[in-house]
């Protein structure tokens, strides 16, 4: 990887929150249980050892075979599952949305962090086990965040009506999907590839929940990726006790709002309800609501006395679906978990949830931000040299960087502070004249001062616009490159699929690469860069 990196700090592209967590400032020191480092992760086996029932691995292990069931495992998945057994076996999990073909790219990053994780911790404690875990999110409703994907700065998109979880909904119609995204390949092998992915995920598969189970395990089998389906009547099951005090007792609200009122500095990612649950069926996703003694179910005509729907938890239990503030509890009460992958927002609202847990005498994971990737070629890479671009140049704002560039070219100097100076120095004296004469003429030299200097600052704005046409072609240059590399003036990973990358590149060798390149504590992006793109 490249020495000049970029620091997620001072990247631009984290929040102020983020920023202050990954340098451990005091004010948010109270917000986590542990900060993400080697030795924290000892003390976080010991306390998670401690706080996880042995009896909930033998229904883990076994609801996981179950949900595998269908699917060709591979060796290493199948050992991994039987390890969650042992009281010695602990996992680092991500989660993410049920996006079509995985989505922008980030979603990549997110699994390949977990995996180096899991595989880091194995060295730095090779007595226990560690299992990478990615979550899919199938209860998500929000199908207008996950029914499309790019390609070369094409959207491609599915389009079809989706009320209930989307985890649950028919693949059907993902057929011209794949005929518009076939005629965009080229026709290597890697494209062959492709296809071959798309289709046997898509239309193999009968629900959205197994596809995506079918294309994660495709890509991430041979690294003993243990995918996990929330959606699971069992699995839910050892988290009714926590369901059932939500109904009842609703405490889960007060704790977050009171987490909330320590980040009044920060942008709020989540806001908590009173009760933090959705009623589910395969058509149905709405919130349930207590009013008058009864509970409702939102924009239907369900309701339920308290006994009512106290017997439908016992007997239905999938019909209850975590929201986002419930959901971590959930993956924490029944994963024996060290530590949570995710990206800055994901981490933010974690961030609003530790005093809930302690509330439910659950531990609470280590936060760990993902990896971020700069995805070069080597021929982009060719340009940025011959341009003598930094990568600390590229990271920012592109009129900054336009103005920072011109200024290199030109022979003039822009910066008109000495006149400036000149200018106030005289109105200066001008004061004093009118303090000894006539202190109404102040006003007018004010005034005076204020054009004078805004006609100065005109003046250097309208050289700098000249020179730029004198270098509009290494500025064109640099523009272009930059656009390549932040699409829409944005991070690559939020826009690209992996499909434009392995149109081109073989997928191991890039996943490969990725967990070479990554290093977990460093706090800076990954430069990765590739013969082919």
């Amino acid at each position: 990887m490249p020495s000049d990196c970029v620091t997620f700090q001072n990247s631009g592209y984290f929040s102020s929150l983020i920023i202050d967590y990954l340098n451990q400032e005091q004010k948010v020191q109270s917000l986590y249980n542990r900060f993400p480092t080697v030795e924290n992760f000892k003390l976080q086996i010991e306390e998670k050892n401690n706080n996880f029932p042995f009896e909930n691995r033998q229904i883990l292990a076994n609801q996981l075979k179950e949900q595998y069931s269908q699917f060709e495992v591979s060796k290493e998945t199948k050992e991994n599952i039987e390890l969650l057994k042992s009281q010695n076996t602990f996992t680092v999990t991500t989660g993410h949305q049920l996006n079509l073909f995985t989505g922008p790219i980030y979603f990549i990053y997110k699994i390949v962090t977990t995996i180096k994780l899991a595989q880091e911790l194995k060295k730095s404690f090779p007595e226990y086990n560690f299992v990478p875990v990615y979550w899919m999110a199938t209860e998500d409703h929000d199908f207008e965040e996950i029914n499309h994907f790019y390609f070369e700065e094409k959207k491609i998109s599915w389009n079809k009506n989706s009320n209930g979880p989307v985890g649950r909904l028919s693949t059907e119609g993902l057929d011209k999907v794949f005929e518009e995204f076939e005629k965009l390949l080229n026709s290597s092998e890697n494209a062959s590839f492709l296809k071959g992915l798309f289709k046997n995920s898509y239309l193999k598969h009968k629900n959205l929940a197994e596809a995506t189970r079918y294309l994660v395990n495709e890509l991430f089998k041979n690294f003993g990726l243990v995918i996990i389906d929330g959606d699971d009547s069992r699995l839910k099951s050892i988290f009714s006790p926590y369901i059932k005090k939500e109904l009842l007792q609703q405490t889960n609200y007060v704790k977050v709002e009171e987490t909330s009122k320590l980040l009044e500095d920060y942008k709020i990612q989540v806001n908590p309800r009173e009760i933090n649950l959705f009623y589910i069926t395969d058509s149905l996703r709405e919130r349930i609501i207590f009013k008058n003694g009864t509970y409702t179910i939102n924009n239907t005509e369900i309701s339920f006395s308290e006994s009512e729907i106290l017997t439908e938890l016992k007997n239905h239990p999938e019909r209850f679906s975590p929201n986002v503030i419930m959901r971590p509890l959930y993956q924490e009460v029944i994963l024996p978990n060290l530590a949570y992958i995710g990206g800055g927002g994901e981490i933010a609202y974690w961030l609003q949830l530790k005093s809930m847990f302690q509330k439910n005498n659950i531990t609470f994971p280590i936060l760990k931000l993902r990896n971020s990737v700069l995805l070069v070629s080597e021929k982009q890479n060719s340009k940025r040299e011959k341009l003598e671009l930094s990568w600390q140049d590229l990271f920012k704002k592109q009129i900054d960087l336009i103005n920072q560039k011109t200024q290199e070219f030109s022979t003039i100097t822009f910066n008109f502070s000495q006149q400036e100076q000149v200018l106030q120095k005289q109105f200066n004296d001008l004061k004093e004249i009118a303090e000894r004469t006539d202190k109404s003429f102040i006003g007018a030299v004010n005034a005076q001062e204020a054009k004078q200097i805004k006609g100065l600052q005109k003046l250097e704005k309208r050289l700098l616009k000249a020179e730029k046409k004198n270098y509009k072609n290494q500025l064109e240059r640099i523009t272009q490159l930059q656009n390549e590399l932040f699409p829409n003036k944005s991070l690559q990973e939020r826009k690209i699929n992996i499909s434009e990358i392995v149109n081109n590149e073989n997928i191991e060798i890039l996943i490969n690469k990725l967990l070479n390149d990554f290093e977990l504590f460093s706090k800076k992006f990954n430069i990765t860069i590739f013969k082919n793109r």
